[in-house]
Order: C-alpha cells, then structure tokens, then sequence
C-alpha cells in the first residue's frame, strides 16, 4: 500500500448571485510549485486555496480532510 501526496491549487472568481465560482482546479508536483502558482493567481483571481492530500492512488482512497497551506482573498466556508 504505496501512499503519496498530491498538491492542487483551486482557484474562485465572482459567479452569479454573489456566490463564487470555481476555476479547474491545478495539479502541481510539489508544495512548492503548488504556493507558487497559488501566489501568482492571487494576483488576480477573487480567491486562491493550495491544498494537499495524501493517500493510496491504487486504491483511491485519499484523506477525507485535505492539508490547507496557503489561502487568499473569498474562499467558500469549506476552507475556513
């Protein structure tokens, strides 16, 4: 049972109504190439998150809480 962890970055504009929007979340190699893009889109997205999760990939099963370590601007309750 072989784990790893995978590193994305989601990042939300303005949607209808007030709510947000999210964009495709990114996959990245690293933490840090995660925060770097993250740093980058927060320049100009509403709101950014890079969390990581680490789990079985064979098996796809994944910690059910991802590992938040960066986060900036509107960000939906779910990242508090």
């Amino acid at each position: 049972m072989a784990r790893e962890t995978i590193y994305f970055v989601q990042a939300f504009n303005a949607g209808k109504g007030g709510h947000l929007k999210s964009d495709a979340p990114i996959a990245c190699k690293s933490a840090e190439g995660a925060l770097r893009t993250a740093e980058r889109l927060a320049l100009n997205k509403l709101g950014v998150v890079a969390f990581s999760s680490t789990g079985d990939p064979e098996m796809g099963d994944y910690d059910d809480e991802p590992t938040v370590f960066f986060r900036k601007g509107q960000l939906p309750s779910a990242f508090d």
